[in-house]
């Protein structure tokens, strides 16, 4: 079980609850290939452009050029860097890994584990995105990677998997107690809906991820229409301290309907909860504000 105590050291170097997941975009992308492809190295001038997107999409405010996960994955022992002169990498620039001609590959005893077991190989893909992403992205970056759904594994594996994630657990009523703090309704735009006695398109929405202590609580959440829900993961939306909406400036909608469920959004207020129950803490909104959001914010 190596590599699984290898994966999760990544997600342990970082400090300050700050998101790194350069390296560790590279990984699901080179393991994307793994499974469409097999193993082969890849060229630096082949990745730069899918891995440059994939960070702009799911990396920080102020991701980390293509060149510096390309170079620095090798620490972590299981990517190497391979040029005409041999194993190593002649740095993060980019222009001199392209005119090293660099690649890349897994590990070589990493890459054999991965291809003789599926069950590992699912386990390190749930691995990396538990311990780096919201549960909502999960899926956009299997799909970004050509990575297939997570099927069933072992449950020997699973369980060792487990153990290397965060030790708090989702409280399974937190959606029932952010439902009754916002009555029902998005904090966002006032959305509500039901079928039969049952809410639908409402969802409770972590502000600091759980992979980086957030924990499920009110002080956390938000009350947020699956809507809104998705654009505040992928770091559309956000909030002030003060408890102004924030729009960011890379969004673009052209219709109507992007005008008024988005655009219209600048500047608003969220609706406070109850009498009686806390409101997202400060921290945990400064927390997404700088990790999450992908700033500047309009502001009109």
């Amino acid at each position: 079980m190596e590599w699984f105590e290898r994966v999760a050291r990544m997600r342990r170097w970082t400090r300050g609850g700050e998101r790194d997941p350069n390296r560790v975009l590279l990984l699901l992308l080179a393991l994307g290939e793994l499974h469409r492809r097999g193993y082969a190295p890849l060229r630096y001038r082949d990745v730069e452009e899918p891995l440059g997107e994939l960070l702009a999409e799911f990396g920080p405010a102020k991701p980390a050029s293509p060149g510096y996960a390309f170079h620095q994955l090798a620490a972590d022992g299981l990517w190497e860097v391979l040029t005409h002169q041999g194993v190593g990498s002649p740095g993060p620039d980019a222009s001199t890994l392209r005119a090293y001609d660099a690649a890349g590959r897994l590990a070589p005893r990493f890459a054999k584990e991965l291809m003789a077991d599926a069950a590992v190989f699912t386990q390190i893909v749930r691995l990396l995105l538990q311990l780096n992403f919201e549960p909502g992205l999960h899926d956009d970056l299997r799909t970004a990677v050509g990575l297939p759904p997570e099927p069933a594994v072992p449950a020997s594996v699973a369980a060792h998997v487990e153990g290397l994630l965060p030790r708090a657990r989702p409280d399974v009523l937190l959606r029932q107690k952010v439902l009754v703090a916002y009555d029902c309704r998005c904090a966002f735009c006032g959305f509500e809906g039901w079928m039969g006695n049952s809410v639908v398109g409402l969802d409770a929405a972590r502000l600091r991820w759980g992979a980086f202590d957030g924990y499920d609580d009110l002080s956390n959440a938000l009350c947020l229409c699956t809507l809104h829900h998705r654009l505040l993961d992928r770091g559309v939306l956000s909030l002030t301290r003060s408890g102004a909406i924030l729009v960011s400036r890379h969004f673009v909608g052209t219709t109507e309907s992007a005008r008024t469920l988005v655009d219209s959004l600048v500047g608003r207020r969220v609706a406070a909860p109850r009498a009686g129950f806390p409101g997202p803490h400060r921290t945990n909104v400064d927390w997404h504000a700088r990790q999450v959001f992908r700033g500047p914010a309009r502001t009109s």
